[in-house]
């Protein structure tokens, strides 16, 4: 974790760009990303730089040229902040803009469209300060940090430019525990969160694939994929992922309801995603196979068609949805329903509480969990009803200091999942039950868990009219008597 000092720093340049005029939070992220991108070249280059003079070799595929020097973190960090605001506004930039992806990520590939908005040359010194106070080696530390600024969106989004909360995430993560092997895609990635939170529990929970030349090669370039049509999204998203050690994303600029979305059918084994629940989009622009499949304008349902094509045969999910998805009486719902319970395997309904994605949006919302089998394979249904998730579920979103189970629901499902065999014993008056294949269909595929769950109601005893009566009679002449004590007290 990043110290106090370091996000006491960062908290300045924050409100720095906020009184220099920058106030949109995820544009403040992109300038400090680019920066962080600019070190990183010249990181790059030093490294090339040594293994050459180590073996006494030209300098091969250098990434700035002898008459670039200049351009170099390690160089123009030393100059006055005027000079170091010309160079880097006026030559830096355009050079990293004009890489052509040189250095083979996609963060340079997303560059061609951005803006570089720092227009204080007090402000370019004061950032670069900070980054070079903070031991970038540290793949770790470069995660934390970037993690850090990300935070500022959960409580700064805008024009709907937030992140899922990182605990939701890791649930999620922590449930499909993703596999070296996996080829991970989420179809609408924001800023990357599921993918960087997969990778790192690649990292923790499979650390010797980093000693396997193949594996390695397929975790840089093949396992994380992700699409998105916001082009800053997609440069967070690359720089994100870029720090957290990740060499090749497959992040690509693609509006995937789109006819002009690419052929991935069938691509993937792992999918993670909190798809937009931005309402209707036109038809005309909608992929006709998505609604030959479902006829409808809700990009919440198409999403969930888009995954199951995404899919390969035994492929997972776990897709976080608005409620409505679970028990829309629409022809469009039931059959987006009908379809997963009968002709995939719908293993699993979390329903969340309606504070989780507070303060940006009060939607009630539910995780599915299914595998596309084509061929059916659903026969009893997990429901868990989450009340709490560690937070306050106020605009505020306090981290509650109880770790009880009342405040947070997360570990328990987390353990009740990994011992599914346990859960056929429950009760439908419990928080976690099973619910049979033929009783969803007899419902209308209805997945909401008040469907199904039974709430046991406490007796209240109350006393008899009589009783209460003579007590009301018995409180009125109280009043009546200190009435007429006051009245007398005042002749």
């Amino acid at each position: 974790m990043i110290t106090g000092d370091i996000r006491s720093k960062v908290d300045l340049v924050w409100n720095t760009f906020w009184t220099g005029g920058i106030s949109n939070p995820l544009t403040v992220i992109e300038q400090i990303s680019y920066l962080l991108f600019i070190k990183r070249l010249d990181e790059l280059h030093t490294v090339k730089e040594n293994m050459a003079n180590q073996f006494g070799e030209e300098l091969d595929s250098p990434v700035f040229a002898k008459d670039q020097e200049h351009l170099r973190w390690s160089r123009f960090k030393e100059l006055e902040a005027n000079k170091m605001f010309d160079v880097v506004s006026q030559e830096v930039f355009p050079f990293i803009k004009n890489m052509n992806g040189a250095d083979g990520s996609a963060y340079a590939r997303h560059m061609k469209d951005a803006i570089f908005m720092i227009q204080s040359p007090q402000l370019i010194a004061k950032v670069v300060d900070l980054i070079e106070s903070i031991p970038m080696e540290d793949r770790d530390t470069k995660g934390d940090l970037y993690e850090y600024l990300l935070s500022k969106l959960t409580t700064a989004g805008v024009n709907g430019q937030f992140r899922t909360p990182r605990h939701i995430i890791k649930m999620m993560v922590d449930m499909m525990k993703p596999k070296p092997e996996d080829k991970l895609c989420d179809p609408a990635c924001g800023t990357g969160g599921f993918l960087v939170t997969a990778g790192e529990y690649i990292r923790k929970h499979h650390p010797d694939l980093f000693n396997d030349e193949k594996q390695v090669k397929h975790y840089n370039e093949e396992f994380f994929n992700g699409f998105d049509f916001d082009s800053t999204m997609l440069r967070t998203a690359s720089m994100n992922l870029m720090l957290h050690g990740v060499e090749k994303p497959h992040i690509d600029s693609q509006d995937s309801l789109s006819e002009n979305f690419g052929d991935v059918s069938s691509a993937y084994t792992l999918i993670m995603a909190n798809p937009p629940f931005k309402g209707s989009l036109d038809y005309e622009s909608t992929a006709k196979d998505l609604l030959s499949t479902v006829k409808t304008k809700k990009t919440e349902l198409l999403f969930l068609t888009l995954m199951l094509r995404l899919l390969t045969k035994g492929g997972r999910c776990a897709v976080i949805v608005p409620d409505g998805v679970l028990f829309g009486s629409s022809n469009a719902h039931i059959k987006v329903r009908q379809i997963l319970v009968e002709d995939h395997k719908l293993e699993a309904v979390i329903s969340m509480p309606s504070g989780v994605f507070k303060p940006y949006a009060g939607v009630s919302t539910g995780v599915l969990i299914f595998t596309k089998t084509g061929s059916g394979g659903t026969d009893h249904v997990w429901f868990y009803d989450m009340q709490a998730d560690g937070f306050s579920l106020d605009d505020k979103r306090t981290p509650l200091d109880n770790d009880s189970h009342e405040s947070n629901n997360i570990p328990d499902i987390q353990d009740r999942w990994d011992n599914l065999e346990k859960e056929h014993e429950r009760q439908r008056t419990d928080q976690s039950f099973f619910v049979s294949k033929d009783e969803i269909v007899q419902n209308k595929y209805d997945l909401s868990v008040n469907r199904y769950k039974e709430i046991v109601y406490d007796e209240i005893a109350y006393d008899p009219p009589k009783k209460i009566l003579e007590e009301v009679k018995a409180l009125e002449r109280e009043i009546q008597k200190g009435l007429e004590d006051i009245e007398k007290m005042l002749q």
